[in-house]
């Protein structure tokens, strides 16, 4: 069996989406799956094992691009493939399986999508309440209608990196310092509401650092400036122990340091599900948005939230952006998890 699927544009649903290619391939151990994705992807793609090849879709998000999408599709049809899913909900992401002439295309209703899918499956967010259940559950037959009837454990997703890859990308930064190292992810997308304050991050970083650790800060260029704002708060001495990668590394080699840490403290961002698939202890703090659709995909992560439900803000209570439940996280009890998560790992 031949399986084209329509992968997510975000690193966080690209990362939960390969519980789903898990699920396949228990179901059909020689199915060949292939994921379109944007080319930035191809580093997550290429560590998962389930997935054949990662074919990059070349259209910006939100481009309908009609004949470029039919062009796309028509390209495909030699590839034969047996049945496509689609994961995004948008009418143009069922476009290039509806052209590549694919026998069975599946996906949740969207936008309009009558037609263009011919296994349209109507979505019962309370009888699936997890993304990762609602990609999953693609993969099994339409007359499954909860959660409760997906096998159970689910498949959660899982990256592959070498121990001597992750040596060689420390070495390469100059982290090889005889400090065991804590990844920082101090960015999240739509802004300030969604992230721990900059002062709280250079607390838990003094702290860490005064116990032997040297601290690392993961994200895009767009954290640059938060990361700066971490180490400034630092005492002199103890800058050279916490460096700010933000904008620095490639995805690849963010994967492969995140690999390298002890642990990791992330708000609710992209890399935060990337350390929960590499099996990284995890502390991830969460604001207005919820854990309770998302949340980080491992038995080593701990979520503080100190709210509950979900919370359409975009914007933040104090001058700087920050939500208040944010705030409220003390770097002391951050600490306290991070204590009990490394004395873990140090006993396995």
């Amino acid at each position: 069996m031949k399986i084209l699927i329509i992968g997510p544009s975000w690193v966080g649903d690209m990362m939960m989406s390969q519980s789903l290619y898990r699920s396949i391939k228990d179901l059909h151990p020689a199915a060949e799956i292939d994921v379109m994705a944007p080319a930035w992807c191809r580093p997550l793609l290429n560590r998962m094992p389930e997935v054949r090849r990662a074919l990059p879709m070349p259209l910006g998000h939100g481009a309908l691009q009609l004949w470029e999408r039919r062009r796309l599709g028509r390209e495909l049809r030699d590839e034969h493939y047996h049945r496509a899913l689609i994961l995004p909900n948008s009418f143009k992401s069922a476009l290039v399986p509806f052209f590549a002439g694919i026998p069975k295309r599946t996906g949740w209703r969207g936008e309009m999508r009558y037609g263009l899918l011919n296994d349209l499956r109507v979505l019962d967010k309370t009888a699936f309440p997890l993304m990762v259940q609602r990609y999953v559950a693609l993969a099994y037959p339409g007359a499954i209608r909860s959660a409760e009837e997906l096998p159970q454990p689910l498949p959660w997703p899982r990256l592959r990196v070498g121990e001597t890859e992750s040596a060689a990308a420390v070495k390469n930064f100059s982290l090889d310092n005889g400090r065991p190292l804590v990844g920082f992810c101090p960015g999240a997308e739509f802004g300030p509401a969604k992230r721990w304050p900059h002062y709280h991050y250079a607390s838990l970083a003094k702290s860490l650092i005064d116990r032997g650790y040297q601290t690392v800060l993961f994200g895009s260029a767009k954290d640059q400036p938060a990361g700066n704002e971490i180490i400034a708060l630092l005492p002199v001495n103890d800058r050279p122990y916490c460096r700010n990668l933000a904008g620095a590394t490639s995805l690849e080699q963010a994967v492969t340091l995140i690999a390298a840490c002890r642990a990791v403290v992330s708000n609710d961002s992209g890399l935060m599900h990337v350390a929960a698939a590499l099996d990284r202890p995890l502390v991830a703090l969460y604001g207005p948005s919820s854990p309770d659709f998302t949340p980080p995909l491992s038995r080593r992560a701990r979520v503080i939230r100190l709210i509950t439900g979900y919370q359409r803000i975009r914007k933040g209570d104090d001058a700087q952006g920050y939500h208040q439940s944010l705030i409220d996280i003390q770097p002391e009890q951050v600490m306290g998890e991070l204590n009990t998560l490394l004395a873990a790992g140090k006993e396995n």
